[in-house]
């Protein structure tokens, strides 16, 4: 049975502390704050980054450059035969296809699956996870990287915003809409199906605004995932940004409304913030593989 290292970027959520605890690799995602370099939960905290993007600084993302990543490879195939590199979805970051290309490389050929499924924050997390399974069951880098590429499908994030700010800020929406919502109090919820961030709902308090995402998640492990079962084949996750009370209480509401599931909560993705800002609160789910 081969060896397998499984690597992952800080966007899964999962912490450099975390990854030690699950003997799994995570590449500090980089940003550029004030022309300097920051790598996150390395010297970037995310108090600290929401310090600087509450306080006005234009703060750039970027994705792990090429001698990171391949250094990092070629220290974990010391030790190990394969590596399943599991990146942020491609639709949201050139890290993915970067990462691909990388992995074309002689040296690696053969040896790195980078893994193009599109998840990003806890329903990437739970990929690793995943991957760490399938790899404790005998599956070759080749076959996990397959099997989560099939399972792309079987998750979703629906986002509820606390401003719009952030994107009229970075362009993805017009200070006239961005002003007209303002006035409304509206709070936009997006989602994350497959590659792309993208409009779902309009709510006018958050009160609604929690429904229409419970609502969907509902929705869709019933017509997409199988339903909810004895089993409880579904994985469920809250995400927030820099919003641990309303996200603790979000946690509680859902309990409520699928008793006895396991529901585990981090904070989103630092990249998915830059453009949406603090006070957001997410659901996911993914559906539960079988092996």
């Amino acid at each position: 049975m081969s060896k397998i290292a499984i690597v992952t970027d800080s966007n899964s959520g999962i912490t450099q502390k975390q990854a030690k605890e699950l003997s799994v690799a995570v590449l500090p995602m980089p940003f550029m704050i004030r022309e300097k370099t920051y790598f996150e939960d390395i010297d970037l905290t995310q108090e600290e980054f929401y310090d600087m993007l509450v306080g006005g600084d234009d703060i750039g993302t970027s994705q792990p450059s090429p001698e990171s990543v391949m250094n990092l490879w070629k220290e974990l195939l010391q030790e190990n035969d394969e590596v399943v590199h599991i990146p942020m979805s491609s639709g949201l970051s050139g890290s993915c296809q970067s990462a691909i290309m990388l992995s074309q490389e002689p040296e690696f050929e053969g040896k790195v699956h980078v893994v193009n499924n599109q998840r990003i924050s806890v329903t990437q997390r739970q990929s690793v996870l995943d991957a760490k399974l399938l790899a404790s069951k005998g599956k070759s880098g080749s076959e996990i990287k397959e099997f989560l590429e099939n399972d792309k499908s079987n998750s979703s994030i629906y986002i509820m915003l606390d401003t719009l700010y952030y994107l009229k800020k970075g362009g993805r929406i017009t200070p006239a809409a961005a002003a007209l919502g303002t006035i409304l109090k509206l709070k936009p919820v997006l989602q994350i199906q497959g590659d792309k961030l993208d409009a779902f709902a309009k709510a006018r308090t958050t009160t609604q605004g929690k429904s229409i995402m419970i609502t969907a998640i509902k929705n869709d492990i019933i017509n997409r995932f199988g339903g909810l079962t004895e089993e409880k084949g579904i994985w469920l996750q809250i995400a927030h940004t820099h919003n641990s009370e309303a996200a603790e209480q979000l946690k509680a509401e859902l309990s409520e409304v699928f008793p006895g599931y396991d529901i585990h909560l981090d904070p989103l993705s630092l990249s998915v913030a830059c453009h949406i800002g603090p006070g957001a609160l997410a659901i996911a789910c993914c559906k539960k593989i079988s092996v």
